[in-house]
């Protein structure tokens, strides 16, 4: 454990039209460092997590940061990337630098306004995330790459509609509580399960309530060396962070069984030394229920084909043997790319210290992250536990 989140800040996702990027980034970089209880001179690096991929003109963005805060001036900044695992790759920078004794005290900000770009741009700027050669060409943008997904897995075990509905029903419950998710409505199982004006099929088998939504947001998370973190207000430790990095090509992998993610969580839980049943709850990338139906898999809560009755059975609502999502997840939240990752990491600091109001899991004590780019390409596991 050479590092904890010492504090935080979360700001509403949504359509935020009175909200610049930059506005975004500056309040919860602030916000955070509040909250961690110390100064700006104190910090010693900035990482921001920042995709752009076109939704914002200004391009060069890690200084903005430092607007927040006059006394930021001449901290190392520096902007990374790595698609929709954008904010986790920001986190695990932060972490290394911590690792390598360069930073004792490091901000990570993640960050993204993307309701201000015309749809068919959105589109286009999402399709960036996957192998162009194979799949830039995909009718309905990157909800057309996990429609593929969705028939192959299909085709491959049945139809899994009543399970997808069932996840998208229950991360829209969760979401209601949330009070930074962008759609805090509950639907119910037959809404999210049956096709309508309001709910149509978007691709493949994957209707509108299997899409996660378009948005605008910041998160931001302060981290510090264990020993300067133990004499803050709070520290949440890093049992463990893993990166494991894949193929971009669908065609070089068997597409069905998320295998970055199953190593990430191997990786993970053997160096925290844990099971996947020692956890509280997870917070997983729902980018789409398809996704969330094969991480079940890939993260060993069932065998590969068997994730349907994972969620059928209740197992992962709020009150099941691992209550996924219990945020909301993308699917409510909103997936504003660059924030999610931090957003995640945020939030279960939040419930590992009692602070998460009213999608608090009871007694949490041990959470787990899993954050992906692409289609299981990046992918990023945290293992955290409140030592203070």
């Amino acid at each position: 454990m050479t590092a904890s989140i010492v504090g935080w800040a979360h700001s509403p996702f949504g359509k935020l039209e009175d909200e610049t990027l930059e506005g975004l980034i500056t309040k919860v970089a602030a916000d955070a460092i509040e909250h961690a209880g110390i100064g700006p001179d104190d910090v010693d690096e900035i990482v921001l997590g920042h995709f752009n991929a076109g939704f914002s003109p200004q391009d060069f963005t890690a200084s903005l940061v430092l607007q927040a805060d006059d006394r930021l001036r001449f901290k190392p900044a520096t902007r990374v990337e790595n698609a929709c695992a954008t904010g986790s790759a920001a986190v695990r920078q932060g972490l290394r630098a911590i690792e390598a004794k360069a930073a004792r005290v490091v901000l990570v900000v993640g960050a993204e306004q993307m309701t201000k770009t015309p749809g068919p741009e959105i589109g286009k700027n999402l399709l960036k995330a996957s192998y162009l050669p194979e799949d830039g060409d995909t009718p309905a943008g990157f909800a057309g790459v996990f429609g593929k997904i969705a028939s192959a897995y299909f085709q491959r075990y049945g139809d899994q509609s009543d399970a997808l509905a069932m996840i998208a029903a229950k991360n829209h419950k969760n979401g209601v509580d949330n009070p930074y998710a962008q759609m805090r409505k509950d639907f119910g199982f037959e809404f999210c399960r049956t096709e309508s004006d309001k709910n149509p099929f978007v691709a493949g088998p994957l209707k509108r309530t299997d899409c996660s939504l378009v948005s605008d947001g910041a998160a931001a998370i302060v981290l510090a060396e264990t020993q300067t973190a133990l004499s803050m207000r709070r520290a949440v430790a890093f049992r463990a962070n893993e990166h494991v990095q894949d193929f971009l090509p669908m065609s070089k992998r068997d597409i069905l069984a998320f295998e970055g993610c199953s190593e990430g969580w191997s990786r993970a839980l053997s160096r925290a030394r844990l099971k996947i049943d020692d956890l509280s709850f997870v917070e997983t990338h729902d980018c789409f229920t398809i996704a969330e139906l094969i991480e079940y898999e890939a993260m060993g809560l069932a065998k590969p084909g068997e994730g349907a009755r994972i969620a059928l059975e209740g197992q992962t609502a709020k009150d099941g043997r691992l209550p996924v999502n219990p945020s909301g997840g993308l699917k409510a939240k909103g997936h504003p790319i660059g924030a999610t990752g931090v957003s995640m990491h945020a939030l279960t600091a939040m419930q590992l210290t009692g602070e998460a109001g009213g999608i608090q899991v009871p007694d949490a004590s041990i959470g787990g992250i899993f954050n992906m780019g692409g289609a299981a390409v990046a992918n990023y596991v945290s293992i955290l536990e409140r030592i203070k």
